[in-house]
């Protein structure tokens, strides 16, 4: 296999994108890796640690909006877009996802 066969077939399957209900998140597991997916009220996937850095809260049962995560445990919000936290606390991680013909494709 090539380098270029190792680009192209990234990401690992976790699930279908019909197990998350519209605005909620889910923790799968990823090549060992725990992520939470959440798929927003428009429809778009995010993906990032499952744990929140602060306390260990469960990301996955967080509120979400279009630019931000905001942990349930202290209200820490997150940016979806770099993972960076609005208050200046530590990043959280954020990997590419998306649809592959139903399936959630998570990239770690």
């Amino acid at each position: 296999m090539s380098v270029t066969d190792l680009e192209t077939t990234t990401g690992v399957t976790v699930g279908r994108v019909d197990e998350i209900p519209l605005g909620e998140g889910r923790t799968f597991v990823a090549a060992g890796t725990q992520v939470a997916v959440f798929r927003l009220r428009d429809g778009s996937l995010h993906a990032t640690q499952a744990a929140c850095p602060h306390a260990g809260g469960p990301l996955a049962d967080g509120q979400t909006d279009v630019n931000v995560l905001v942990c349930p445990l202290h209200q820490y919000a997150y940016r979806w877009s770099d993972g960076a936290a609005t208050t200046g606390a530590f990043a959280i991680l954020v990997f590419p996802v998306r649809e592959v013909d139903g399936a959630i494709v998570v990239e770690v």
